[in-house]
């Protein structure tokens, strides 16, 4: 995964895999279908979908493998009980200009709440502990970050500069717990 959100080499993957397989089993949680929020579960997969993401697959756009990389997307998790976290990620590309890419996912994202644009970083919308803030690292060559949502359920739009079009990643974060 090339955003600047998941960026990790293989041997990074490879110990959250086997951090999260230890935590998982090590302390006697049950597997569950990935689809049940009720009970205990993993899940270590290269797809993930528009629905996984929560966020619809602008029109014309084709999935973007990153040099180095063998996925365009993925799905992480480990949850049960009171802890718990899920991650899902597609990577795309489009021939069209980033402003249009960002302007059809800042009304995407809206579906969620307030959109905050974290460009520039450091962007805080106020409210309850439970608000979701910007953290303090702007998009990267010339890229726009947004996301919407709360602190335990994000959904970021990440859209960079690529030659004469863009490439855009998209996440869906969900924790519980600490």
């Amino acid at each position: 995964m090339s955003a600047r959100i998941l960026r990790m080499n293989a041997g990074q993957f490879g110990l959250l895999v086997a951090i999260t397989v230890w935590a998982t089993f090590g302390l006697g949680v049950r597997y569950a279908s990935a689809q049940n929020d009720d009970g205990a579960g993993i899940v270590v997969s290269k797809r993930a979908s528009s629905a996984d993401v929560g966020l619809p697959i602008y029109p014309g756009a084709k999935p973007h493998k990153n040099p180095g990389s063998d996925s365009d997307a993925a799905r992480l998790g480990v949850w049960g009980g009171a802890f718990g976290f899920r991650l899902a990620v597609m990577q795309l590309e489009s021939s069209d200009a980033p402003t249009n890419i960002a302007e059809y996912y800042k009304k995407a994202l809206a579906k969620y709440g307030t959109v905050l644009d974290c460009t520039n970083g450091g962007t805080v919308h106020e409210g309850s502990s439970s608000a979701l803030t910007c953290d303090d690292k702007p998009g990267k060559n010339g890229g726009m970050v947004f996301k919407a949502g709360t602190k335990k359920k994000q959904h970021i739009v990440e859209v960079d500069p690529n030659g004469s079009g863009s490439t855009f990643a998209l996440v869906y974060l969900w924790t519980n717990g600490d």
